[in-house]
């Protein structure tokens, strides 16, 4: 993604396990085909540095070939192109775990992931059918803005109050899922229900809010519910809804997504612990107070975003590792400069379908 974007540490040849360089195929955004991106493929594919191993990262029993030397086509994720150059593009911004998205939206939320890969079928965190769910009680983000008195807000696809879905982290901690903030609304499905609390003439969102899409706006390859490359469109209705109301003074937007979803990169990542970094995933910041223009080089990761949300609200650390070795975000923004003014982008039509996609290997998922 972002390939050729000015100023950015992109490529256009890949190296495979042979020695061989390849020519990344031009693609469009939606690929009908998944990629192997668990833990077993994020080692076979870093090769201890070399990078060369994407051609034998498995899905099921296939291997991945040379499937994942590809790069998206800019007029497949026009929205994308238009709001990096607008605000802020983090090039060098990597994914805290080299696993699939179940552990990379736990660290999202709480800057840790309790070390599962993704549980089988539809449902994942504490209900989830396996014989041990996932089902955790570590302190999260949403924990320390309750402490505070701060609202927040997960929206996530699935229907309330007993169907969650795939991507929805807090279903996975024990105390929210059973406690009153299940309950309250902080966790609200369906998605859409965002644009109806972003409000017209008040902002009624809370202070921090999470915003996970449905698979067929998801970016997520050879999910068989996407109708095409819808990712970006809800990203740019999502913008341009908050963009429109008085949420806009007042908000930072920050995109990243949960995981490489299988596709080559050229950067190695630095090895912190047993669990990461994982490989490079893009990092949008979108704000009135982003920087113009600006390609962010500085190192970042999940860590990042729950460091800059604490630092904006004065909340104390969770203490992980990963919020401990990462920065906040600072170099994106100029909260000097006079508040720049909301530009509408035009995109395409969003998918509406809800249905929920099966994970047993799971994709990158924009978030």
């Amino acid at each position: 993604m972002f390939h050729g974007f000015p100023g950015a540490n992109t490529v256009s040849t890949g190296v495979e396990s042979n020695g061989a360089v390849v020519q990344l195929k031009a693609s469009q955004l939606y690929r009908p085909q998944d990629l192997g991106h668990y833990p077993s493929d994020f080692k076979v594919a870093y090769d201890n540095g070399k990078m060369d191993g994407f051609n034998l990262e498995v899905h099921g029993k296939q291997l991945s070939g040379l499937e994942p030397y590809s790069y998206v086509q800019q007029k497949y994720e026009q929205e994308y192109w238009t709001l990096a150059k607008l605000y802020t593009l983090g090039d060098n911004n990597f994914q805290s775990n080299g696993g699939p998205s179940f552990p990379a939206h736990q660290y999202l939320i709480a800057g840790q992931s309790g070390k599962y890969t993704n549980p089988p079928g539809t449902s994942w965190g504490c209900d989830s059918q396996v014989r041990l769910p996932p089902c955790y009680d570590y302190t999260t983000l949403g924990d320390e803005l309750d402490n505070a008195g701060l609202s927040w807000r997960y929206y996530s696809t699935g229907a309330f109050p007993a169907s969650p879905g795939v991507w929805n982290a807090y279903d996975a901690i024990r105390h929210i899922r059973y406690g009153s903030d299940w309950t309250n609304g902080d966790v609200s499905m369906p998605e859409t229900n965002v644009f109806n609390d972003i409000g017209t003439s008040s902002c009624t969102l809370p202070n921090v809010t999470w915003v996970t899409p449905n698979a067929g706006n998801s970016d997520h390859a050879g999910t068989p519910h996407s109708v095409g490359d819808q990712g970006p469109a809800w990203v740019g209705a999502v913008y341009n809804a908050i963009g429109a109301s008085p949420c806009w003074s007042s908000t930072a937007i920050i995109l990243v997504w949960d995981d490489w979803g299988g596709w080559y990169d050229h950067v190695a990542p630095p090895q912190l612990d047993a669990e990461g970094l994982g490989f490079r995933v893009p990092l949008l910041v979108i704000s009135p107070f982003a920087k113009v223009a600006y390609v962010s080089h500085v190192q970042h990761e999940f860590g990042s975003i729950l460091n800059f949300i604490e630092a904006t609200f004065s909340l104390p650390s969770l203490g992980t590792a990963s919020e401990s070795r990462s920065d906040n975000l600072s170099d994106c923004f100029n909260f000097t400069q006079r508040v720049r003014t909301f530009k509408k982008i035009p995109h395409g039509p969003i998918s509406t379908d809800d249905t929920l996609p099966v994970e047993d290997d799971d994709g990158g998922a924009n978030e």
